[in-house]
């Protein structure tokens, strides 16, 4: 056996090279992924509606798997479960959303009061403490904050060339969405045969690969989309019961904040709270079960939802989650910030199978 060094470092060299490019299986994995990154970086705001339309039925295929399984013939299924499909769209859009958006412009309008109720409060602090506190700065700070937020609530209520063009995005993507997503589900095995005519043969490692992404993807996607239901149908119950201003406005932001991991249960803390707060103040109990009320729904989130929904869900360090969100939502806004998870499992799995190859695999 020879030893020379340079024979050994040039051996090591070739199993490493062997180990991460070690077949066709593991090129024709990276042609797939390149392919798929580039079409979706590339062409999101082209084809923005069809990826919706992809996602949606990916969604609703569980529902029609499952009501084909109790004998009823796919055509059938694909139309109850998009019936279902257009009716809840249908209520978000001509129920939820009108009165969210009047909520919303109300608490915008309400802006002026809230500040300078704070102001009010502030401005006691010099008297309290005028050894730290200077009054000047305080109304300096005041009047800044004062001037921004009027800004921003004024641009919220402004209808704008660029919105009334974005509603009639809004419109063309409400017609074509859902037409997209029944040929989807109808013709999905079609499909599938037309997209795996272009791919490689020689894909196992691929399918492996998607197997697993599959799995972990149905049981996020399903899973989250039960949470923010949950979350929203109790936070309405618990904020309604108490009188609380804008409940609909405010569990609607409950069910949401699950989609951010960490960080949306941190930022929709202070509406809830800012909101109980002009309302009530610090004085009476109401408050006070506003905070025992949110408290015990996030932790009954934390400790119960999430173990039960997602016990066979995508396993991921909290740190590979954060940046996950960062990254992708850097790239695609809002949808890369609801899709961060799912594409870090993406992420996860090829990393995860790319070692188990070996040069000798078939």
């Amino acid at each position: 056996m020879n030893t020379d060094p340079y024979f050994v470092n040039k051996r090591f060299l070739k199993e490493r090279f062997n180990r991460f490019l070690p077949n066709s299986q593991a090129f024709s994995l990276a042609i797939i992924l390149l392919v798929s990154f580039v079409l979706i970086y590339f062409l999101s705001d082209l084809l923005k509606p069809v990826y919706v339309s992809v996602v949606l039925a990916y969604f609703l295929e569980g529902l029609v798997a499952k009501v084909e399984s109790m004998r009823i013939p796919r055509l059938v299924a694909v139309g109850l479960v998009f019936s279902g499909f257009m009716a809840s769209l249908l209520y978000l859009l001509f129920y939820l959303m009108p009165i969210i958006t009047q909520q919303a412009v109300e608490l915008v309008q309400h802006i002026p009061a809230f500040i300078s109720r704070v102001q009010t409060q502030i401005m006691r602090l010099p008297e309290m403490y005028p050894q730290f506190i200077n009054e000047n700065k305080i109304q300096e700070i005041m009047f800044t904050i004062q001037k921004e937020l009027l800004v921003y609530g004024q641009n919220v209520l402004t209808v704008s060339a660029a919105s009334v063009v974005g509603l009639v995005s809004a419109l063309v993507y409400l017609f074509l969405v859902p037409m997209m997503v029944f040929f989807f589900l109808k013709d999905k095995n079609i499909l599938v045969g037309w997209v795996l005519q272009y791919l490689p043969r020689d894909r196992h490692l691929s399918v492996r690969v998607w197997e697993e992404i599959e799995i972990q993807i149905a049981n996020y996607v399903r899973g989250k989309f039960a949470e923010v239901f949950i979350l929203w149908v109790v936070s309405y119950v618990a904020y309604q019961a108490m009188g609380l201003n804008y409940a609909m406005l405010l569990s609607v932001l409950m069910g949401l904040s699950v989609i951010i991991p960490y960080i949306g249960a941190t930022l929709v803390t202070f509406p809830v709270l800012l909101v109980a707060y002009f309302q009530w103040g610090l004085d009476g109990d109401n408050f006070m079960y506003v905070v025992i009320a949110y408290s015990i729904i996030q932790a009954l989130d934390g400790v119960l939802l999430v173990p039960v929904l997602f016990s066979e869900a995508v396993n991921l360090h909290a740190i590979a989650i954060i940046m996950a969100i960062l990254f992708f939502g850097g790239l695609w806004g809002f949808w890369g910030v609801f899709l961060a998870i799912p594409l870090a499992t993406v992420v996860k799995a090829v990393l995860t199978a790319w070692p188990q190859i070996d040069g000798h695999a078939a």
